[in-house]
């Protein structure tokens, strides 16, 4: 009984660990929000990415582990490529905005971070097709979908590629 359950228990894990990796796969442009960044002043997507090679749009929030997890390598991310038209918008999909300006303080992220305090009832998580955090969107800066939910050096070789170019 005991390896039913658990052969149970592993494909529902499985199932979901890949609705979450598939979600949002189909989307060919980043759909085009305005939310407001941290000091209050509202900033839209399409008009934080002219100019870029690439941007990772990175939707989080403080409660999720993974997320800050996956934030750390791409702090690392960042710091490479900053400079060579690579930035990152971080999305907090916080309800709370004192959690939110702590994780803040704590992650100490040094990209644009925006919410609008609505967790998953934000309208981008409809836009964007995830029912899951995290959900990173690496697009160009003409907002074309370039990849969905990649992580770690997977992340990283995709953006190195798409910088050499």
């Amino acid at each position: 009984m005991k390896k039913i359950l658990f052969t149970i228990v592993l494909t529902l894990v499985s199932v979901c660990g890949f609705a979450q990796q598939t979600a949002g796969n189909e989307l060919k442009k980043a759909p085009d929000f305005t939310m407001n960044d941290s000091e209050g002043k509202a900033v839209s997507l399409y008009e934080y990415i002219k100019g870029k090679k690439c941007v990772l749009i990175d939707f989080w929030a403080s409660w999720c582990a993974p997320c800050r997890a996956e934030g750390k390598n791409v702090k690392a991310i960042y710091a490479d490529y900053k400079d060579k038209g690579f930035t990152v918008l971080g999305v907090s999909m916080d309800t709370k905005e004192p959690m939110w300006r702590k994780a803040m303080t704590e992650e100490a992220y040094p990209w644009t971070q925006v919410s609008d305090l609505k967790g998953f009832k934000s309208t981008v998580c409809e836009l964007f097709g995830f029912k899951a955090i995290p959900a990173l969107y690496l697009i160009d800066g003409e907002g074309n979908v370039l990849a969905v939910n990649l992580r770690g050096e997977a992340l990283h070789n995709k953006i190195a590629e798409t910088l050499a170019k």
